[in-house]
């Protein structure tokens, strides 16, 4: 098969489709906001199509390791970030980025990020995805996710009429370990750990099966692999990095994802008769400005859209793009659940998996690594209620032996 037939028809459409989209979204960007905008919509359709070729979510790596103790995906997670902060250190460091101003993913040390991080590590298993999971799933053509996204918006609106209270429990100023220990310091401790967890992965793998997974052999090669996929789990990460680094650059502070999300719901309330800017959080300057303004100005919002765009187009173009909407019902109701799990505990814990995780530790701030904790322990909590809402997923019972 020739690397630019399409495998199917419906792969056919949805590659123009898509495609022709992301040129209108780029040319408009550039002709409302400006250059900068339409890279950034562009960044992010790359971020959704490397984020469907090389399948890295956060939320299956999760569950991979808490019930198989598999650790390729974690492993390729602490790849990821000790690039990242290779990367974002020194120019969080200087205070600037060539000759820009760059500000990292700092926020406080604080029970509403351990809270809000345990109801969004809940929220990732039943939800079926994190937040760039979601986006990328939904511009893929999964039904189901487009109802946990719906949820995920809900559940950020109703977060934000009372965040003022979740803000007031006990916490601790911001930490930035760049600006406390410096940045060799603080890369050195951060390459320890992310060694530490990357060494742990390995121990516990060997120990239930002997030998470590090895990446699955693709039928692609060259050229026709980077179109059309799977990438390994270590490409995607590092071009992740490198996309987030240009996100840095660009916009002068890393890659978020969840409060484009609290923005959609709020203007779609708002549009309905609510009167969401009496509401405190939306009275905040920026907030507020967000609510007013055009979404092409929202460089969060512009990048989600092409997250969803490039996971579209990649899905596309290896001929998997097949919308199903036959949703079991017990699915349904965990996609509900999950949904707004996700989007109320994103709120509480200053971010999500990009935000408070990926672009948290990548900032040097210690509210990424108390996400990382609670958020793994919510997933453990997940994986357990997971057979509740997926019957498949129930262990089956072991044959009794005369040993």
């Amino acid at each position: 098969m020739s690397v630019l037939a399409a495998p199917a028809n419906r792969s056919n459409v949805s590659i123009w489709v898509s495609f022709l989209l992301l040129i209108l979204g780029t040319v408009g960007a550039f002709q409302v906001v400006g250059l900068n905008q339409a890279l950034l919509f562009l960044i992010g359709g790359a971020l959704g199509m490397t984020l469907y070729h090389a399948s890295f979510g956060f939320t299956s790596s999760w569950r991979v390791f808490i019930k198989e103790r598999r650790g390729r995906g974690l492993r390729a997670q602490m790849i990821m970030l000790a690039l990242a902060v290779l990367l974002f250190f020194p120019a969080l460091g200087a205070g600037e980025l060539f000759g820009n101003p760059v500000k990292g993913n700092v926020s406080p040390v604080s029970m509403s990020v351990m809270i809000g991080a345990f109801i969004f590590g809940i929220g990732m298993q039943l939800g079926g995805g994190c937040a760039s999971g979601t986006l990328y799933t939904v511009g893929s053509g999964s039904m189901r996710m487009i109802v946990t996204l719906f949820f995920f918006c809900t559940g950020s609106l109703i977060a934000t009429t009372h965040l003022d209270w979740w803000f007031a429990l006990p916490h601790l100023a911001p930490i930035s370990v760049v600006h406390s220990l410096g940045v060799i310091p603080a890369l050195v401790l951060n390459f320890v750990l992310f060694a530490a967890i990357a060494a742990a992965t390995v121990y516990f793998e060997k120990k239930r099966h002997g030998s470590l997974e090895s990446e699955p052999q693709s039928q692609n090669q060259g050229f026709e692999r980077f179109l059309r996929g799977p990438w390994p789990l270590v490409w995607g990460g590092i071009i992740l990095t490198l996309l987030n680094f240009a996100t840095l650059a660009l916009a002068g502070r890393p890659w978020g994802v969840t409060s484009a999300l609290a923005v959609w719901a709020a203007k779609s309330a708002s549009f309905i008769g609510f009167d969401v800017a009496s509401w405190s959080y939306w009275q905040q300057p920026a907030n507020a400005k967000a609510l007013t303004e055009s979404l092409w100005f929202d460089v969060t919002s512009m990048m989600n859209f092409g997250i969803m765009l490039g996971a579209l187009l990649a899905a596309s173009l290896a001929g998997k793009f097949a919308p199903n909407f036959n949703i079991p019902k017990r699915s349904l109701a965990a996609a509900v659940i999950g949904g707004l799990m996700l989007g109320y505990g994103a709120r509480l814990a200053y971010g999500c998996n990009i935000g408070a995780y990926f672009s948290g530790i990548a900032s040097g701030s210690l509210h990424g690594w108390l996400w990382l904790i609670f958020a793994f322990i919510g997933n453990g909590i997940g994986v357990k209620l997971r057979p509740i809402f997926f019957p498949g997923e129930r262990p089956q019972p072991e044959k009794l032996t005369g040993c």
